[in-house]
């Protein structure tokens, strides 16, 4: 593939200035405390969200099962997210509430490390693992699941500083 001049100020972190895919060096980069959460719900039929609750899923204990897979996709990001550095996590915290009249799962995910980059790219994809296990687990009594509203809520450390939604 060839690339593409581009002049500094137009210049994505991601593309180096000839616009060609790169690692971004955080080598110089101070260590910092960092954080970010993110959140999304999935909505499913009110059936399947009973059966959830009631544990009556012959599968098991679905938001269970789910809570771990987004623990493992937030250490596993960098493999599944070409430029993503891989990062030591200190911690990832997966809340699921049930919200029966809206017909939803909401998931927020905490993600912090101490390091050179931040986490925002961990938090959502715990967030999408953690929803998609969950349309595994249900996808055969209940197919037309969706998932909605994945985003960063928040963001803290590192130069840019803190971020909000």
């Amino acid at each position: 593939m060839v690339g593409i001049l581009m002049s500094n100020e137009d210049q994505l972190s991601h593309f180096n200035p000839r616009g060609e895919a790169h690692m971004v060096d955080v080598g110089d980069k101070a260590v910092t405390q960092r954080a970010a959460v993110a959140e999304g719900f999935i909505q499913m039929q009110a059936d399947t969200l009973q059966r959830i609750l009631r544990g009556e899923h012959k599968k098991g204990d679905v938001l269970a099962v789910a809570r771990v897979a987004g623990i493992m996709a937030a250490k596993k990001t960098s493999d599944l997210i070409p430029l993503c550095h891989p990062l030591a996590l200190t911690h990832v915290d997966i809340q699921l509430t049930a919200d029966e009249k809206k017909q939803i799962v909401h998931c927020v995910v905490e993600v912090k490390t101490s390091g050179q980059t931040g986490v925002e790219m961990e938090a959502l994809t715990a967030v999408q693992i953690t929803l998609l296990t969950i349309y595994d687990m249900c996808k055969a009594m209940d197919r037309g699941m969706s998932m909605n509203h994945i985003g960063l809520v928040s963001k803290a450390g590192g130069k840019s500083g803190n971020w909000e939604r």
